[in-house]
């Protein structure tokens, strides 16, 4: 396993491509130690958390939401949603978190790649040091593209 100092700490977006078979669709799988299935709630604005010993591979299935990445004292605020998929990694001690302002839940994976013995205080949320932007963050998720109803 890759040690903490060996890791960088820039979020990287991918986004993905797919093959088509018939009516099917296929994306390739992300490599982890686990996959966990992620629901963010309607209304969702979200403290900060940071892991210590895992990487963060997401990618949403259902919904939208916006990624907040805390770097250099200032937020970045990424748009993620079912209808661009993208896999989001978020490496170790990246401060981040998710704002879903939409009326609907979002379901997303993670994949996540383990760098050490799960740490308990990665669980815990920290209080975000000053106020999101929520209108930045309105402006990220309208800049998605939406599909176009038949």
């Amino acid at each position: 396993m890759a040690t903490n100092r060996s890791i960088q700490r820039k979020v990287e977006i991918r986004y993905l491509s797919s093959m088509k078979n018939g009516m099917a669709e296929f994306y390739t799988p992300q490599a982890s130690h686990e996959t966990m299935l992620v629901q963010i709630a309607a209304g969702a604005i979200d403290d900060l958390f940071v892991h210590h010993f895992q990487t963060d591979q997401l990618l949403v299935v259902r919904g939208s939401f916006v990624l907040v990445v805390l770097s250099d004292r200032q937020y970045q605020y990424i748009p993620l949603s079912e209808y661009r998929p993208a896999v989001v990694t978020i490496p170790p001690n990246v401060p981040h978190a998710a704002i879903n302002l939409s009326d609907q839940p979002c379901v997303m994976v993670n994949a996540v790649l383990r760098h050490g013995a799960p740490y308990a205080k990665d669980y815990q949320p920290r209080r975000h040091p000053f106020p999101y932007d929520l209108d930045a963050a309105r402006r990220a998720i309208a800049s998605l593209e939406m599909p176009i109803s038949a």
